[in-house]
């Protein structure tokens, strides 16, 4: 405002002198002190946006810290929730000895190509795209496109072994 004020008493100086608009020296002092009227206008209109910019900054910027406490907090806040819970539905529910059922990863057997040697690998070995064989250092590699796995497949295979199951269940409980 203090701009705007300055302004104004120039605009108050200049009529108090009754500047004539026909002589071309006091035309050119109205025009000047018309824009600087405009000027202070619009320094006022961006002054005030970027107020209303840094409220609007300091609200993000709340509302990003409520998400990182969320995301980050190293609290422990899954303490209530027993996950280790014995009585779960969900343990060996295809009866296997996958990770999803809870057991082990499954291991898997492979011949090196170069020297015959029988090697066990485990689920982590695999992600790994490549494994050196322990008796010939030779590199075994891994490579699975997305097209060597189909979903629908294990999905299928998954459903055969826990209606199985079911089956076995209902067989047992009529006995």
């Amino acid at each position: 405002m203090y701009i705007k004020e300055k302004v104004s008493y120039l605009k108050g100086l200049a009529e108090g002198l009754g500047l004539d608009s026909d002589v071309k020296t006091e035309k050119l002092l109205a025009v000047m002190i018309d824009t600087l009227d405009e000027m202070a206008d619009e320094i006022e209109e961006l002054s005030q946006n970027a107020l209303d910019i840094g409220d609007e900054l300091d609200a993000i910027s709340e509302d990003l810290a409520e998400v990182e406490e969320f995301i980050f907090d190293d609290d422990d806040d899954y303490d209530e929730f027993n996950f280790d819970d014995e009585d779960d539905d969900y343990d060996d529910e295809c009866g296997c000895d996958c990770a999803f059922c809870g057991g082990e990863n499954l291991s898997y057997e492979v011949e090196c190509p170069a020297c015959g040697a029988e090697i066990e690998l485990d689920e982590s070995d695999l992600i790994l795209d490549s494994v050196a064989c322990p008796s010939c250092d030779e590199v075994l590699e891994f490579d699975f496109d997305d097209d060597d796995f189909d979903d629908d497949d294990f999905d299928d295979e998954l459903d055969d072994m826990l209606n199985e199951e079911d089956e076995d269940d209902k067989e047992e409980s009529e006995k």
